[in-house]
């Protein structure tokens, strides 16, 4: 794609801040705000992603990914506010599906141990991991709260913290895993995942580009699954004070 062509796509933008300003959104300024940045970011990225590639170590690339997991750990505990050390357990929750994720592609001689594959891959595994953790935060916040007169029941009549919290764990771990198992019930007819249609693009044969796209629809999904319970076990406590009485937290804006 030439850059002109690039150029002109930013008539999309200026067909959505036109969309705004006729409708009195008030988008204009985080449109243009997140234009700007995503172009800048994207463009940061292609130029690291250029010099990465060409590495033909891939001990190197642990401290990528590494940055990479506590970014993506720092923005989904945002939706955590008020529990401490939600970040860190976060980040132990992206760890370890990564690991699992590399371990079995890699173990398996699923994909080649470049940077080409690994970054790619551990890139779509951390972001959707991300989204899952954030997702859980936000249904287990609404649960606890709507549920706080039955877990003090339980808690007066002599639960533990897990037993009081159990169910509405379970109804979070649920509630996180359903964008990603409907998205998998209606991948290819639907929609076309944005890495088949940009291998498609591209000039690779479409059924090697559904090949690819099924190892990381699959990859998802047991990514998502194990990231939302790690996340769960690790952080139930948290929603309790240390005398077993539940916490009251910032509310979000």
């Amino acid at each position: 794609m030439s850059l002109t062509a690039v150029a002109f796509t930013l008539l999309f933008v200026a067909i959505t801040i036109f969309v705004s300003m006729r409708q009195k959104l008030g988008l204009e300024r985080d449109i243009i705000v997140g234009t700007i940045r995503a172009a800048v970011q994207l463009l940061a990225v292609g130029l690291v992603l250029q010099a990465i590639f060409r590495t033909t170590h891939p001990l190197l690339l642990v401290p990528i990914i590494v940055i990479m997991v506590a970014i993506a750990s720092w923005h989904a505990a945002r939706r955590g506010k008020g529990l401490r050390g939600i970040g860190l357990r976060i980040g132990i929750a992206i760890a370890s599906t990564e690991a699992m994720i590399m371990l079995l592609l890699l173990g398996m001689h699923i994909i080649q141990s470049t940077p080409q594959y690994i970054i790619s891959i551990s890139g779509m595994t951390i972001g959707n991991a991300m989204v899952v953790a954030g997702l859980y935060l936000n249904h287990m916040r609404r649960d606890v709260e709507s549920s706080r007169g039955e877990i003090v029941t339980l808690l007066a009549l002599g639960a533990s913290a897990k037993q009081a919290i159990q169910l509405g764990i379970k109804r979070a771990v649920k509630a996180s895993l359903i964008p990603t198992i409907d998205g998998m019930k209606t991948v290819g007819i639907v929609q076309l995942p944005g890495m088949m249609t940009g291998m498609i693009i591209a000039g690779a044969d479409p059924l090697q580009a559904v090949r690819y796209q099924m190892l990381i629809v699959f990859a998802f999904t047991s990514s998502a699954a194990v990231t939302s319970i790690i996340l769960s076990l690790l952080s139930y406590k948290l929603w309790f004070t240390p005398s077993l009485q539940l916490r009251r937290w910032e509310k979000e804006e």
